[in-house]
C-alpha cells in the first residue's frame, strides 16, 4: 500500500552535511552517533546537494540469432558528486588539493600547491535531514577522483568534486543509516 508519509526530500544538517577524516578514524554506526573529532566539516555545498552514482555495469552474452543468454555484472562503482562552496575554508582546500598540498590559515596566509600527487583516501560522512528522519551515509574509504573546471567570475566560486569509494574489509563501499528524528520532526 502506498503511503505519502514515506516520501521525502533531503536537506543538509545544520553546521554542514559533508565531513572528512583520515582513514582509520572511528566511523559512526548509526544516524545519530556523535562524529569523532577527527572529522572536519566541509561547510556549505551548492543547492544541487549530493548525487550518488551506485549503478552496476554489465556485459551481455548473445547467442547466435541475437537472444541475450547471459548478463554478467562487470563492475559497480560507488561515486559521489558535490560542489563545495567554502573556498576560504582550509579543510575544503585540503579535501580538494590534498592535505600535504595546503598549508597556513586565512589570517597568516594560505599556500596551495597543485601537482600530480595521488590523492589520499579518507573517510567521509554525509548527514541529511529527511521529513521526520535523519539520514547518514558513511563512506569508509574514498578519494577525490575529479574536480571540475573552477570558474572565477561574479558568481560563487566552488569546487565540484567527485569522490569514488573503495570497499572496506567487509566489501562495503558505503553504509546508509536512517532513523526517525526526535518526535518524528526535523
Amino acid at each position: 500500500m502506498s503511503d505519502a508519509k514515506n516520501v521525502s526530500a533531503a536537506k543538509p544538517k545544520v553546521g554542514g552535511a559533508i565531513h572528512r577524516a583520515p582513514l582509520g578514524t572511528k566511523l559512526p554506526t548509526d544516524a545519530k552517533m556523535q562524529l569523532d573529532t577527527a572529522f572536519q566539516s566541509l561547510g556549505y555545498c551548492s543547492e544541487d546537494g549530493v548525487s550518488n552514482n551506485n549503478s552496476p555495469e554489465s556485459d551481455n552474452t548473445k547467442a547466435w540469432g541475437g537472444d541475450t543468454v547471459l548478463n554478467q555484472q562487470t563492475s559497480k562503482e560507488d561515486s559521489y558528486k558535490f560542489k563545495l562552496l567554502e573556498v576560504l575554508n582550509v579543510n575544503v582546500l585540503k579535501a580538494v588539493y590534498g592535505d600535504e598540498n595546503v598549508t597556513g590559515d586565512l589570517k597568516a596566509g594560505i599556500t596551495i600547491k597543485a601537482n600530480n600527487k595521488e590523492m589520499e583516501a579518507c573517510a567521509w560522512v554525509i548527514d541529511m535531514i529527511l521529513k521526520g528522519a535523519l539520514m547518514r551515509i558513511v563512506i569508509p574509504s574514498a578519494s577525490v577522483t575529479e574536480v571540475a573546471e573552477i570558474k572565477y567570475a561574479a558568481e560563487a566560486i566552488g569546487y565540484e568534486t567527485t569522490i569514488k569509494a573503495t570497499p572496506d574489509a567487509t566489501g562495503q563501499t558505503h553504509y546508509t543509516y536512517i532513523i526517525e528524528s526526535e518526535g518524528g520532526k526535523e
